[in-house]
């Protein structure tokens, strides 16, 4: 089965690797990053551009096309592909709504009694004043469009929040949900879902989730004081529902819905949406993927999930810790110089996922703000977290920034951050 991954980060890196794991899957990324290269066939294309990926798609001969990123998912590149007959692993257009509009995500929600936080959309500084003062602090207030990761502020300084909705043209003040963060991604085909096994994200770029909030600093899965029941529990309060409005509406979700919950004392709430696999939460989450990714990906695709077995997950843990360039996250230092990411190629149990690189002179170099991640596979969480950081220690450019508390919690370590000038 030839596959096209269309996007150039650290989630398609990861979509591909798994991928190719399949065996019979012949792999294409376009435009991809030079970590791909190994594992797949590039080719030059704008990821935004949906004719031209349903074209490149066509002249490859490709069975399906998986698009990764939210930005072309919310324009429309999935319609574009399957317009063209081919099949597609991503949402429409109005169904990837459901990340392109926070509001819209939370009317879906309310209309499909799906548990989340208290929310009321504003477009005034007066109506943000009331919200703020209607919840109280902790003050939650998201950007209504997509913001690569970085649209929420979460804060006690209300001066903070109502500078961060001024920043915005309208957005979601939310009453703050207490208790730890889960990530649950759930394969899609319109109708119902099969779903992977749980991540926890970091968000903040500082130990002890300090610092502004970034796109993911790290991730680790599974998550040993969860409840063994978590990814039943959502699928039926929370995915199940929203497949049935969205259908309903006339607007059937077939790809990755991406679930970020908080388990509060109440039990899970549902903080956000996203139509697409997280990064690097699902690093570790494909790292143990054993059963085969493709045909999942497919069935969903062809509209019938249940065609295909249930995910299956290793035992063990995974790890993945993010490397960031200087500056990230208000900005990004490129084409540093990037050491040390060879030495851990080919290695079975620690491998580097590509986000943020590219080539120069054929040596590589930082490109974006999260450059990469080492992702690490171990006996347990202690195990591969141990991995990741002797990968990390091995990489080097300058201004490197990373966590060193990324699957810290769990374990009760507490370390301080990290920084390679």
């Amino acid at each position: 089965m030839r596959i096209l991954v269309v996007g150039s980060g650290g989630r398609e890196h990861a979509l591909v690797l798994a991928l190719a794991r399949d065996g019979d899957v012949e792999v294409h990324a376009a435009p991809g990053n030079p970590g791909m290269a190994a594992a797949a066939t590039l080719h030059e294309v704008d990821p935004m551009d949906g004719p031209g990926v349903a074209a490149l798609a066509a002249a490859i001969g490709a069975r399906l096309v998986v698009v990764g990123p939210e930005a072309p998912l919310v324009a429309g590149v999935a319609d574009a592909v399957r317009e063209a007959g081919i099949a597609c692993f991503g949402p429409s257009r109005e169904a990837a709504r459901l990340e392109g509009s926070k509001a819209f995500a939370k009317e879906v929600m309310a209309a499909a009694g799906v548990p989340t936080a208290g929310s009321r959309t504003c477009t005034t500084p007066e109506e943000v004043a009331a919200a703020l003062d209607a919840f109280g602090a902790p003050y939650v207030v998201k950007d209504d469009a997509l913001a690569a990761g970085k649209g929420v502020v979460v804060t006690r300084d209300r001066d903070e929040a109502l500078a961060h909705a001024a920043s915005c043209d309208r957005v979601v003040v939310e009453e703050f949900l207490d208790g730890p963060e889960v990530s649950l991604f759930a394969v899609c085909d319109g109708t119902t879902a099969r779903a992977l096994q749980p991540a926890q994200d970091f968000k903040r770029l500082l130990d002890g989730g300090r610092g502004p909030n970034t796109g993911g600093m790290g991730a680790y899965s599974p998550l040993p004081w969860a409840p063994p029941d978590l990814a039943a529990t959502v699928l039926e309060s929370v995915v199940q529902p929203t497949l049935d409005e969205m259908r309903r509406r006339g607007t059937p979700f077939v790809g990755c819905l991406y679930v970020g919950l908080a388990l509060t004392a109440a039990g899970p709430r549902v903080i956000e949406f996203n139509c697409r696999f997280g990064d690097p939460d699902v690093q570790p989450v494909l790292a143990l993927l054993v059963s085969p990714l493709g045909p999942l990906l497919e069935a969903a695709a062809d509209g019938d999930v249940s065609a295909v077995p249930v995910p299956a997950f290793a035992d063990g843990a995974a790890v993945s810790v993010v490397m960031a360039s200087a500056g990230y996250p208000a900005s990004s230092r490129t084409g540093d110089p990037v050491v040390g990411a060879e030495t851990l190629d080919g290695d079975r149990e620690v491998d580097v996922v590509h986000a943020g690189t590219a080539l120069t002179d054929h040596r590589l170099v930082t490109a974006g703000g999260r450059v990469l991640a080492v992702r690490a596979v171990g006996t347990d969480v202690a195990d591969a977290r141990a991995k990741a950081y002797e990968g990390v220690a091995m990489i080097s450019f300058a201004g490197a920034q990373w966590r060193r508390d990324i699957a810290a919690e769990p374990l009760g370590v507490v370390e301080g951050a990290g920084a390679r000038a």
